[in-house]
């Protein structure tokens, strides 16, 4: 397995998306995010997605060097467009636009519509925060393929739908940001296990007859199983709100048959940002928010768990670590990135040597 440092890991990822077609300042956003989500522990949603990128490049519904579109604009409200364009790039500049909108109304409903994939969410809160705003982010997506079934049912009807919400750092604890997928496990957590040929944990996952299994392959091989929703009936109700107010209420639609062709993954998102400093004094809030954290995590640990963490403690372990000691990308992964290196017209040579 390639041990990569981000900073090679993200030369690769530019090179190959500027071979693709990107400038240098996109490719550059392209492979910071990605080896962003990484470093975060994100393999799912890191480097190993850029051989699907390619393909919906190459099949002409991806599209390089794309920028947002502000289609409306009312008070405190923007419904943007993304033009297909790199998540990458329009996510971080549909919220360039929703921040000072927030800033000079103390809120701003931003409805972001036809983004191709837009990557870990939770960095979207992330550059909200950095500005001392409050989001919520509701996210639904639109594939050749739905992967997760509803609580009841046998069969998949849409994607894990994800669901974000991110509250600036106090004084005494760093920012929290919770981003989940609202099925049990990520998509690409199980290309991950599929990758890497080991099994997912019980609960995730049923066959195409929707028996329970710990067999990844189900969801990359025919016939076809899909993925079950995080908290049963409560995990597929927030599902479906994501999937309204992301999907139907920007215009972008929702994961309904024919809606995709194949070689794209369609985002569309509703966030919501709110200036904290406009509900109450900042100080008292982050006082109120640093003595909550300190009684929930002075919880003595259960067996088997070193510390209670808040949303974002993991993240934070995981990129120490992977600074320090180089970012593991599975084999699988890393051939297939070569693959797609080549397939954009790098030179194979090249490509393998980045794990040098």
């Amino acid at each position: 397995m390639p041990v990569v440092s981000a900073s090679r890991l993200e030369d690769f990822v530019a090179d190959m998306a500027r071979t693709g077609g990107s400038s240098d300042k996109e490719a550059g956003q392209i492979a910071r995010q990605l080896v962003g989500a990484n470093l975060r522990g994100h393999d799912s949603h890191g480097v190993g997605m850029m051989p699907a990128y390619i393909n919906a490049l190459q099949f002409g519904k991806l599209s390089a060097n794309q920028h947002v579109t502000l289609v409306q604009e009312s008070g405190a409200m923007l419904l943007l467009d993304g033009n297909a364009g790199y998540g990458q790039v329009i996510g971080e500049e549909a919220m360039d636009l929703a921040i000072p909108v927030a800033k000079a109304n103390g809120m701003c409903l931003m409805s972001l519509r036809n983004s191709h994939h837009l990557g870990r969410i939770g960095a979207w809160g992330e550059q909200a925060t950095d500005a001392g705003l409050i989001s919520i982010h509701w996210v639904n997506g639109i594939t050749r393929m739905p992967s997760t079934a509803p609580f009841g049912g046998s069969d998949a009807r849409f994607i894990t739908n994800p669901y974000c919400t991110a509250i600036p750092a106090s004084p005494d604890h760093p920012r929290m940001v919770l981003d989940m997928a609202t099925t049990k496990v990520a998509m690409g957590k199980l290309r991950v296990a599929y990758n890497k040929g080991t099994e997912v944990p019980p609960g995730c996952v049923i066959d195409s007859k929707g028996n329970p299994t710990l067999d990844p392959s189900v969801m990359y091989e025919e016939p076809l199983g899909a993925m079950l929703p995080m908290g049963d009936h409560k995990g597929y109700g927030l599902a479906l709100v994501c999937e309204i107010l992301a999907g139907a209420l920007s215009g972008g639609g929702t994961f309904l048959p024919g809606r995709s062709d194949g070689f794209s993954i369609i985002n569309n998102m509703l966030t919501i940002l709110v200036d904290p400093e406009r509900l109450c004094d900042r100080t008292a809030l982050m006082a109120e928010v640093d003595t909550f954290i300190k009684h929930v995590k002075q919880s003595p640990p259960a067996p088997g768990v070193d510390e209670v963490m808040i949303p974002g403690d993991p993240e934070r372990k995981s990129m120490a670590d992977r600074l320090a000691n180089g970012v593991p990308v599975d084999d699988t992964s890393w051939e297939e990135m070569v693959q797609a290196a080549v397939q954009v017209g790098m030179d194979e040579a090249a490509a393998r040597a980045y794990a040098a």
